[in-house]
């Protein structure tokens, strides 16, 4: 129904304008313009659009009505062009991705000749970060220890009557820090000997499928866990 009122004001303003063949032969007086309002709908025809819907999109029309040109409103083309923008973004990071996945590939590859390597250096790793747990849970221990020392010392001059001096407030404080630090530690060490775990599965995992299965050497072994 629009773009019938739109012909139907187009034939009406080529009529106006002379359109009769007349001037057929004037290139610039062949066309009507049809500008729209920030809704998108077309609120007027002429020969020019007027300077208040100068960002507002339009349609071009011959003397019979029929579109032969559109173009965008400035915000609309903001839209697109920030669209393309991001899209262009995207793909760049795709690629950039893809390249570090190649690159990655490669250095698997050429790491290991099979994957019982993996498993053989994940176990390596591994025992490292067990030792250094065992160490951490020495301390703790003696931390542990010393808090209860401390809290013992406290509550021994309570029961005479008698407050904590401020040395014996203080260590039992310093004992309560160095225990929480210890038992940090060994969490964060034990979240670390986890993560690693999770790493070499995936190289692992990886590295069979860019080979396109396990060798038969390696599968006929158990992979620790």
């Amino acid at each position: 129904m629009r773009d019938i009122k739109v012909r139907y004001l187009a034939a009406a303003m080529a009529a106006l304008l002379g359109w009769g063949g007349s001037v057929a032969h004037d290139a610039a007086a062949q066309k009507i313009v049809c500008w729209k309002d920030k809704s998108g709908k077309t609120v007027g025809c002429g020969d020019k659009v007027p300077p208040e819907y100068q960002d507002n999109a339009t349609r071009e029309l011959d003397k019979r009505g029929v579109t032969r040109k559109t173009t965008e409103s400035a915000e609309e083309q903001a839209k697109r062009k920030a669209k393309e923008k991001e899209a262009e973004k995207n793909k760049a990071e795709l690629a950039k991705k893809a390249a570090e996945q190649k690159r990655q590939d490669s250095a698997l590859i050429n790491t290991y000749s099979n994957e019982k390597e993996i498993d053989l250096r994940r176990d390596r790793d591994l025992a490292t970060i067990d030792g250094q747990i065992a160490q951490m849970k020495g301390l703790l221990k003696n931390a542990i220890d010393r808090e209860k020392e401390s809290q013992g010392r406290v509550d021994a001059a309570k029961k005479t009557g008698k407050p904590a001096t401020d040395a014996q407030k203080e260590d039992l404080a310093r004992a309560e820090a160095d225990k929480r630090k210890a038992e940090q530690s060994v969490a964060d060490k034990e979240k670390e000997r986890e993560e690693k775990r999770k790493y070499y599965a995936g190289q692992k995992a990886r590295y069979i499928e860019l080979r396109g299965g396990p060798s038969p050497t390696a599968a006929a072994v158990p992979a620790k866990k």
